[in-house]
């Protein structure tokens, strides 16, 4: 992912203002056998061409990487965390960082001392569902002068999921026809069997700490209840009432978050896909990682 290509230089609008007024000074200088407009006109073009290499040495040494990216909803934010480097004995001033295809979401660093590294993160928002990859990355900078511009891309290969916007109805369906009864077994959550404690997490109901722990001294602990289910959850693309594919698949991930939000068991099924009953943040992903992926 390191940046093996080699800079070039683009003008910016400074150059062009710059390349005007050099142009009015050799005018004043030839018209009017002024020596004083050459002094000057030399003056500024030395200082022009000076700034070029410096221009062109502040990207070197600099290696950039993608980290891993996180995936999104589509409609929300796809954030990109980016790492540059400076391997170079020199520090390295206004480097912009960009993904192209996303120019409109650069962010800069403004100093990376020799030997350190800086983390950027890109963010631009989600496109409709489905994996995507970034596959370059885009440094520039204008140090010192502004006079030019010098870039360099890095080869990058990072791969993201956005997955189907959650939408439809919020209520889990209860009675699907592919229930099928598993034998009773218990889930947590509000019931009136005591299955143990864990520790307090903040922003929880204060109403099931065990103070009688926290009397004796101990830290806060939260006491767990389960209740009794007679079947899994099944999330079935067949059984869905609506006709278009996209609010289907909104309505399954929607049940699917919620289903994970209340720690319900639940199957997903496809007209490609089959995945067994389970819960937890693997399984999570990977249901919605099929809807992302459904053609």
């Amino acid at each position: 992912m390191s940046a093996r290509k080699l800079s070039f230089l683009l003008p910016t609008p400074i150059s062009f203002a710059l390349a005007f007024v050099l142009a009015a000074m050799w005018y004043a200088g030839a018209s009017q056998a002024n020596a004083a407009n050459y002094l000057l006109l030399f003056a500024t073009l030395s200082i022009f061409l000076v700034s070029i290499p410096h221009t062109v040495l502040n990207l070197g040494g600099l290696k950039v990487s993608v980290e891993s990216i996180n995936p999104a909803f589509a409609g929300q934010e796809v954030s990109v965390p980016v790492e540059i480097v400076n391997h170079s004995r020199s520090p390295r001033y206004s480097c912009v960082l960009t993904l192209p295809g996303h120019e409109g979401v650069p962010d800069a660093v403004d100093e990376i001392a020799p030997g350190k590294a800086a983390r950027v993160t890109l963010r631009f928002p989600a496109a409709a569902r489905g994996e995507y990859r970034v596959r370059r990355l885009r440094v520039t900078s204008s140090y010192p002068l502004g006079f030019l511009r010098a870039r360099k891309e890095s080869a990058a290969e990072q791969s993201y999921f956005v997955y189907p916007k959650p939408a439809g109805d919020p209520v889990l369906p209860s009675d699907l026809a592919d229930v099928r009864n598993r034998g009773r077994e218990t889930l947590p959550g509000e019931g009136d069997d005591f299955a143990g404690v864990r520790a307090y997490v903040a922003g929880e109901s204060q109403r099931h700490i065990d103070w009688k722990a926290v009397a004796r001294g101990q830290p806060l602990m939260t006491k767990q209840f389960t209740m009794e289910t007679d079947d899994l959850l099944y999330l079935d693309y067949n059984q869905l009432r609506q006709s278009d594919t996209e609010e289907r698949l909104s309505q399954l991930a929607l049940w699917i978050v919620e289903a994970e939000r209340l720690r319900r068991r639940y199957a997903l099924r496809l007209p490609t896909v089959d995945i067994a009953a389970s819960s937890g943040e693997a399984h999570y992903h990977r249901c919605l990682q099929a809807l992302a992926l459904f053609r």
